[in-house]
């Protein structure tokens, strides 16, 4: 009798453990990113022109499940003054879209984090249609701006 519950037991534990491998729940998939940002990237073009502005955006992605968590840094220099905010945009180059992921407000260079973002977002994240944005005073709609690039 002891042995049939044994084996009753190993059996229901390995279905268990067979289900959480077909449903990805213990494999996580993570990405580096990276951006580089330049005004001339910037749509709509800037309303104060500023030519050596410039910043660079680094971090990992790391999709499990639903959701993926998403940890960077951002730095920026020689802009037309203070970035007031900062943000991962929807949008491939050449357009400008939506905010998904606020990044800071105001911000200073060297800025760090950990945010959490939907299943959604991370497809797109990986799949290169989004873009960091750095806003000033003085261009409000975007100073510098680069595109994502995701690689795993």
């Amino acid at each position: 009798m002891q042995r049939l519950i044994a084996r009753v037991v190993l059996a229901g534990a390995a279905v268990l453990l067979c289900a959480g491998r077909a449903s990805g729940a213990t494999r996580a998939t993570t990405f580096t990113l990276s951006a580089k940002l330049t005004a001339g990237q910037e749509i709509p073009k800037q309303v104060v022109k500023v030519s050596g502005a410039t910043g660079a955006f680094s971090g990992t992605l790391t999709k499990r499940g639903a959701g993926a968590k998403l940890t960077f840094k951002l730095t920026f220099s020689h802009l037309s003054g203070p970035a007031f905010a900062a943000h991962i945009h929807l949008g491939k180059p050449g357009v400008s879209g939506n905010v998904l992921v606020p990044l800071c407000a105001p911000c200073r260079s060297g800025v760090h984090g950990t945010k959490t973002v939907s299943g959604a977002i991370a497809k797109a994240i990986e799949a290169g249609k989004t873009y960091v944005n750095v806003h000033t005073r003085k261009n409000p709609n975007g100073e510098i701006r680069g595109q994502i690039k995701a690689t795993g």
